[in-house]
């Protein structure tokens, strides 16, 4: 049996609840955009057009590759107000979880 969230075997998922509960949030709740591939100001700009189409307290998640998205996306929430919920660098990806506050 596979488990269709992690895409693996039951028996080989070893998570804390609380992981799973925020990837089964991420599922249910999640807009995501991929701008891997995208320089400056792209990703920042695809962000923002992504935002205004969510809901107060929905959560976007974007996927970068340029390491300038880092720092541009973390000024861009603070600047504009909303919740940077976490940044994530796996090998070149930048995963960024955005909650909208306004």
């Amino acid at each position: 049996m596979t488990s269709q969230l992690f895409n693996t075997p039951y028996e080989k998922v070893n998570v804390k609840y609380e992981d799973a509960l925020s990837a089964y949030m991420l599922e249910e709740d999640t807009k995501v955009i991929d701008v891997r591939g995208l320089f400056c100001p792209e990703p920042v700009f695809r962000t923002k057009i992504a935002m205004e189409r969510l809901s107060i307290g929905s959560l976007l998640k974007v996927v970068a590759d340029d390491p300038d998205s880092e720092e541009d996306i973390k000024r861009w929430v603070q600047r504009t107000g909303h919740e940077l919920v976490s940044i994530n660098k796996e090998g070149k990806d930048l995963t960024f979880l955005i909650r909208k506050k306004k």
